[in-house]
């Protein structure tokens, strides 16, 4: 028999949880997002702004998710923290949501992201129509849809042998990722000393507007600048997103008391300072405009090439693909255990929660990796993840709202670890998340209401599974 009732074995070192933390996290955003946030705000202070904002949101939420993680120490994160501080629905409209879209969708945009820039070292690989191998209708396959599929079905099987050969590749790859990022930066910053554009970006770095493709640009007053500020933080919210993977693995984490909560800070913190460092470094060697209109919004590529002359798009290359395999390894190493514990609640189905020989949830695993091999083939994972991100940050208030509600209805529990700042932090990131989701209802209703429609069709779908948890009773 391949399948037992063995349990999570602990193997993953703080250090490891925090290479899981920063490698689910950079994925190829950074090098990418920058450009349509800046078409949104059209000034230096506002784009780094944007991501100072959502910094200080990814930090707040990570140091309060420590008290739960601490409270919870199990498989499952997040859809445990929501069962237990509200009930078992909201837990699995969570699930629902991360299983067909959050969780999914994102790996199929990391992998298919890997691909289009390998296309720079294969031409076979750039989604042009001269590479289409298939189409019907709206669905066209390309042979870089092909490939991501591959690259998650092989870090799908190489997570099914075992949690330490996905350790290895995780901390292996976050850290090379790491140290060119900061390379990067460096050679950025370097650059830069002898050039006047820095100065040019930051005169009149306060004036919002909007930057079209032509290079015009429309003033923005009043409440446009909240309405174009949130529209900014959907690239910059996805791209700082994954950080709570680690939560959804602390059976298999040394003292996760403790641990899941240093990870938790120590990972966010390190992204964030990353990912400012990158946007200075973007406007110390790019014109604003070029930032704005870099070919495909690929920023990154355009600044290496100032840096590193015609060989920085190989650079880039290399380096997104480096960032989106061990992003994608972060990603599907944690997303089983959410399907696991669900299943063990009766909430999902029923192989999803046996672990194999090798300690880990297979048959998850494996659920997991053919609903984003259809994402991959849909083509449509970009919009989706946009429709989500409405919905990822309302789950995010939710579980933060959470602390206070186990802090009065369950004081028992033992806390280890309390939210840093409670409850001052906590609070500014409810009013902070809520003022993001109503301005995206009122400015960018099409990254709300889908999002919302996704969610809801679990509501049905768990009575369907109480159902079935009767009848089989």
């Amino acid at each position: 028999m391949s399948e037992t009732n063995t349990e999570f074995k602990p193997s993953l070192s703080a250090f490891d949880a925090t290479m899981i933390v920063a490698g689910s996290m950079i994925g190829s955003g950074i090098f990418i997002v920058s450009a349509d946030i800046t078409r949104n705000v059209g000034s230096a202070g506002w784009l780094v702004a944007v991501w100072l904002l959502t910094g200080f949101m990814t930090l707040t939420a990570a140091l309060s998710y420590g008290e739960l993680s601490a409270m919870f120490p199990k498989a499952g994160g997040q859809y445990v923290y929501l069962k237990e501080s509200y009930n078992p629905l909201l837990g699995f409209l969570y699930g629902w949501s991360f299983f067909s879209v959050i969780q999914t969708g994102t790996i199929a945009a990391v992998g298919v992201a890997f691909s289009k820039f390998a296309g720079y070292f294969f031409p076979s690989l750039e989604m042009t129509d001269a590479n289409i191998l298939l189409q019907m209708g709206f669905l066209k396959i390309y042979p870089a849809q092909l490939l991501s599929i591959a690259i998650i079905i092989l870090l799908t099987y190489i997570n099914t042998k075992g949690v330490q050969g996905g350790k290895m590749i995780q901390s292996t790859f976050t850290i090379t990722k790491l140290a060119s990022l900061f390379g990067l930066i460096g050679f950025g910053f370097l650059l830069a000393s002898k050039s006047s554009i820095w100065n040019a970006n930051w005169e009149n770095a306060w004036e919002m507007k909007t930057i079209a493709t032509d290079g015009s640009t429309t003033p923005l007053f009043g409440v446009a600048i909240l309405g174009a500020i949130a529209a900014s933080m959907v690239g910059s919210i996805f791209s700082s997103d994954a950080w709570n993977n680690v939560t959804f693995i602390a059976g298999e984490i040394k003292n996760p008391k403790r641990n899941i909560g240093l990870s938790l800070f120590l990972g966010t913190l390190i992204v964030t300072v990353i990912y400012i460092s990158a946007n200075l470094m973007y406007l110390s060697v790019l014109p604003l405009n070029e930032i704005a209109n870099a070919p495909a919004d690929r920023v990154a590529v355009a600044a290496s090439n100032v840096i590193f002359g015609n060989i920085g798009t190989y650079v880039i290359a290399v380096m997104i693909m480096i960032s989106t395999f061990g992003c994608n390894n972060g990603l599907i190493l944690a997303g089983a255990r959410v399907y696991y514990t669900m299943a063990k609640d009766g909430l999902f189905f029923k192989k999803a929660g046996t672990l194999n020989k090798n300690a880990v949830p297979a048959w998850a695993l494996w659920a997991q990796c053919v609903v984003a091999a259809l994402l991959c083939l849909s083509g449509r994972y970009g919009d989706l993840l946009d429709m989500v991100s409405f919905i990822v940050v309302i789950f995010y208030i939710l579980t933060i709202i959470g602390i206070f509600i186990l802090r009065k209805q369950r004081p028992e529990l033992e806390r280890p670890y309390k939210a840093f700042g409670y409850p001052v932090l906590p609070a500014i990131y409810i009013l902070m998340g809520t003022c993001f989701c109503v301005l995206l209802i009122i400015y960018k209703p099409n990254f709300t209401w889908p999002g919302l429609i996704i969610t809801l069709l679990g509501v049905p779908l768990y009575y369907l599974a109480l159902r079935n948890q009767k009848t089989a009773s």
